[in-house]
């Protein structure tokens, strides 16, 4: 049984400002590849998901969680959720 993964990597790239390409060419992965993980269409591998995590320089589980993420304003402010 598959687990949909869910990802932040479309918020985290906008915010870094980095092409789907650039982020392809940098792990070693198709631009559409990018994509499909971006819109849970595919679940990445754990060796794409750690060199996605490096490229950034962040966790795996600040990008990556089986769990649906809290927004970002709950998170940066402290809300808590319903």
């Amino acid at each position: 049984m598959s687990e949909q993964v869910h990802n932040r990597l479309a918020v985290v790239r906008a915010e870094r400002k980095v092409s789907r390409q650039s982020l392809a060419e940098a792990v070693g992965a198709h631009y559409q590849t990018i994509g499909y993980i971006e819109r849970g269409q595919y679940n990445p591998s754990l060796d794409l998901a750690l060199r996605i995590s490096k490229f950034f320089d962040l966790p795996v589980e600040a990008l990556f969680s089986l769990e649906p993420f809290r927004p970002l304003t709950d998170e940066v402010y402290g809300r808590n959720q319903p």
